[in-house]
């Protein structure tokens, strides 16, 4: 459960956030988060960008960090004071943000938030957020401007979801693997760009594509496919133990 309360420097100006990655903060058990086109040409270059259902019957597109549920093959070992760490160069938003959140007032107004149950806060290790004579601290300033990059990046999502859709570029996707222990495992309930519906769709409609511009981020995500061959490698080295 998520504890979330407003964030103020008077109740919790003791608080620090602890930004490590690691099983501690159940890191390991993140198997996806959510994205958004802006965030496409950092993100395809670690993670398969797909598109899971939502429950009003729309989609939302999600970087992939595993091929099943409550694994991440991005959290390693390593030889670091921290024991582990999060093997790509790019965050996701979505994960950086954590334990803060974004709120909105009765004016419309945008307000963080933050987890106090989360296993990254605390008063002894970690961020400070607060100065000790006043101020926030330059790691709160820098979740402020995370927070606010993923609250516009996600509002841009529906206008990119709803283009997809009218022009039917998402198809349902499945994928089976055989790891090489020969166990098996099967991906669905997931879908993809429809690439071979991309490629045929006519001038006018690449045109208005790209000038809303939805166009590159198609195609971002389905560069980023060539990454689940990248997660099938991790899976078959995490099992065989290397």
């Amino acid at each position: 459960m998520v504890n979330a309360v407003l964030l103020n420097n008077i109740d919790h100006r003791d608080l620090r956030v602890d930004p490590r990655r690691g099983a501690r903060f159940d890191d390991d058990r993140v198997m996806s988060s959510v994205t958004f086109p802006a965030e496409f040409r950092n993100v395809q270059a670690h993670y398969p960008i797909v598109f899971r259902t939502t429950g009003d019957g729309g989609f939302q597109p999600i970087a992939l960090f595993g091929l099943r549920e409550g694994e991440n093959l991005f959290l390693k070992k390593s030889d670091g004071p921290d024991g582990e760490s999060w093997d790509a160069t790019c965050l996701p938003l979505a994960v950086e943000r954590q334990p803060f959140l974004i709120g909105t007032s009765d004016d419309g107004g945008l307000l963080m938030h933050i987890d106090l149950d989360s296993p990254r806060v605390g008063t002894t290790t970690g961020e400070p957020l607060f100065r000790e004579h006043g101020g926030t601290t330059d790691f709160l300033d820098r979740m402020n401007s995370v927070l606010l990059a993923l609250y516009e990046g996600l509002q841009g999502t529906a206008a990119f979801i709803d283009s997809l859709v009218r022009h039917e570029l998402l198809e349902p996707f499945a994928l089976d693997v055989r790891l090489d222990d020969g166990s098996q495992l099967r991906l669905a309930g997931l879908h993809t760009i429809a690439e071979e519906r991309l490629r045929a769709l006519d001038g006018d409609a690449l045109a208005q594509l790209s000038r809303d511009g939805h166009l590159e981020a198609a195609y971002m995500a389905v560069a980023s496919l060539s990454n689940l061959r990248i997660l099938i490698e991790r899976m078959n080295r995490t099992h065989a133990g290397r």
